[in-house]
């Protein structure tokens, strides 16, 4: 839709805070319109069809906590099919690469990382997450990996008070059609401007003034959505300035964790729904989804600062080293099986510039500091301000829906 002149209520990006907030505003009887830079919703949730028989979601596609998550009930409503198969990660390795005993050392291995990390948060005290490691344990490289996966940066960069907040009831499900393609069908019917970027959020006067790339609007309320890293970065800026949002922002910057699609000749040679490891004693390493929804395709996954690493060496970096590793674990024959189809590369992703959050060793704190709304005007949402379900959709989903309720909460009683 086209930019209007006036609203009561702008929301900042379109991903699954900015849908959710949007969502909870309809039938409050106010005006809005949801700002997007992009030339689609969902940030960091899209799928695409990487080929005509293969769905790759570039970015989220886990539906984790799925038995509190809020998107499985939208899925359901919009009639989309939610598979509950067990996820890839513990129970279904292949090959001989990484050994049942050596699998089995791993698994108590970080699990005995975890109990670790639990009971030191218990003492209130922050400190990095890699002092729990067990000092010259063979397994620390890999679950130093594992953090790239599931934080987006290596454990010593991980707030161990900011790990413990995360809950996970390890019930993890997925959409056939893709979480993105849901996230984009969940926003669909929503009053939204596309390919508008906003730079700048001046609230000196009565009105909220916003500048945009095309043109300026002004607003009662402001629900600002962004990733943490275009606020720290101060890609919008806020006249007068916030240097308490943008200082929570540098604290919660944004890991990377990127995914690669690679379409596989003569698929039945492997299982549906394996997980491909070697057991390497480093943490610059792979994890590979053997033929997710028994399509012809493996997936990978590359985290940290090896991801940035391949990122920044260029587009088709991931695809030759996910290649390589595959071909390493299951020989040469691969190497004319595999063939590049798609590649995520959201560090260099303007609106984006990573993944997702995690605090810093010191700044658990800061996701408070980042949520909480300023002068009744200017409200704060996504994953990065959930204290719970912080680098998830739905953490972001429900953010925005909270902060919504902020909004209309300060509303005077004759609007609610």
């Amino acid at each position: 839709m086209s930019l209007p002149s006036a609203v009561d209520v702008a929301i900042i990006g379109a991903g699954a805070a900015g849908l959710g907030a949007a969502h909870a505003l309809q039938g409050s009887g106010l005006s809005m319109i949801v700002l997007e830079a992009r030339d689609r919703v969902g940030g960091r949730g899209h799928t695409i069809m990487a080929a005509p028989d293969i769905t790759f979601d570039l970015g989220c596609g886990w539906l984790h906590s799925a038995d509190q998550n809020s998107f499985v009930s939208i899925a359901e409503q919009l009639d989309f099919e939610v598979n509950r198969a067990l996820p890839p990660w513990r129970e279904r390795a292949y090959g001989k690469a990484f050994p049942q005993q050596e699998r089995d050392d791993f698994i108590r291995a970080i699990d005995e990382f975890y109990e670790r990390a639990e009971e030191a948060a218990k003492g209130g005290r922050d400190m990095p997450a890699s002092r729990c490691l067990e000092p010259g344990n063979r397994w620390n490289p890999m679950i130093d990996a594992i953090s790239t996966y599931i934080n987006g940066c290596e454990l010593d960069a991980v707030s161990i008070l900011d790990m413990d907040a995360y809950e996970d009831t390890n019930i993890n499900w997925r959409v056939r059609r893709g979480y993105g393609a849901l996230m984009a069908a969940y926003g669909a019917a929503l009053p939204l401007a596309l390919n508008t970027q906003v730079t700048l959020i001046d609230h000196s006067g009565k009105r909220l003034r916003i500048e945009t790339s095309q043109g300026t609007l002004t607003a009662n309320k402001v629900v600002v959505t962004v990733p943490t890293n275009l606020i720290a970065d101060e890609a919008i800026r806020f006249h007068p300035a916030l240097p308490a949002k943008v200082g929570a922002a540098r604290g919660l910057p944004l890991g990377l964790a990127d995914k690669v699609m690679l379409a596989l000749d003569d698929p039945d040679a492997l299982p549906k729904e394996g997980n491909l490891r070697g057991a390497t004693m480093r943490t610059a390493m792979g994890s590979y989804h053997l033929r997710p929804f028994g399509q012809p395709c493996i997936e990978g996954f590359f985290g940290g600062s090896f991801a940035q690493q391949l990122e920044d060496t260029g587009p088709g970096a991931l695809s030759a080293q996910a290649i390589d590793e595959i071909v390493a674990l299951l020989g040469s024959d691969y190497r004319r099986k595999l063939k590049p189809l798609s590649e995520s590369r959201w560090a260099h992703d303007p609106f984006a510039r990573g993944s997702y959050s995690h605090a810093l060793p010191g700044h658990a704190g800061d996701r408070a500091v980042l949520a909480a709304p300023i002068d009744g005007r200017l409200f704060f949402a996504g994953e990065a301000t959930s204290p719970n379900f912080f680098s998830t959709a739905h953490g972001a989903r429900d953010s925005g829906e909270r902060a919504a309720g902020e909004v209309v909460a300060v509303l005077p009683s004759v609007q609610r």
